[in-house]
């Protein structure tokens, strides 16, 4: 059950490399940025960024992602260079008292930290936003249904580089989770937020 108490703001991956010009470019963050940073700034103690960190090279990478940096090698940070996987700008000057976590995958919740982070401060309910709404906010969503946590996804502050699997994720996420998660848009999450 939802609960503004023990509620966190779970940003997925709002990052330069995918805000600026590089092949993983995703226009539609600039449309979501400012609303994401409006939501973070309403509770910056509250909320939480991840941050997709590809390895150095793609000889740095396990199994199948050593193929997939194979061909996106211009993105590993040798070539990339560190700043760009950093959060953007105006989300940074969140930090502290917002909170970082890197991640190697698109899911942030393999290595347990971020999981045990929130459980020992007694959070049940996750806010969600950032990008990509079908590949890491998915990841996101669908691993926070499994550890039980109550999810609001909101829709004007979720981007991805596909109209259509943006908009089907957004439909899966009402039809096949309304019983974990629902979807709302910012204003209606501010305001259930201050209750």
């Amino acid at each position: 059950m939802e609960d503004p108490r023990r509620c966190r703001h779970l940003c997925i991956d709002m990052q330069r490399m995918f805000a600026e010009l590089t092949p993983w470019h995703i226009p539609w963050m600039q449309r979501v940025r400012e609303t994401v940073a409006v939501i973070a700034g309403r509770h910056p103690e509250k909320t939480v960024f991840t941050r997709f960190v590809t390895p150095k090279t793609p000889s740095d990478a396990n199994g199948s992602w050593r193929g997939y940096y194979e061909k996106w090698s211009m993105m590993t940070r040798s070539e990339l260079g560190d700043p760009m996987v950093d959060i953007l700008p105006e989300l940074r000057a969140l930090v502290p008292p917002a909170t970082v976590f890197d991640k190697m995958t698109y899911s942030p919740w393999l290595d347990g930290r971020l999981h045990h982070f929130l459980q020992a401060q007694g959070v049940t309910t996750l806010v969600v936003s950032g990008g990509e709404t079908d590949v890491c906010v998915l990841a996101a969503v669908l691993g926070a249904v499994d550890l039980g946590y109550a999810i609001i996804v909101v829709s004007d502050a979720i981007c991805s580089t596909s109209d259509e699997t943006h908009d089907a994720s957004l439909a899966l996420f009402g039809r096949r989770f309304s019983n974990q998660l629902r979807l709302t848009d910012t204003e209606g999450l501010l305001n259930w937020w201050e209750e």
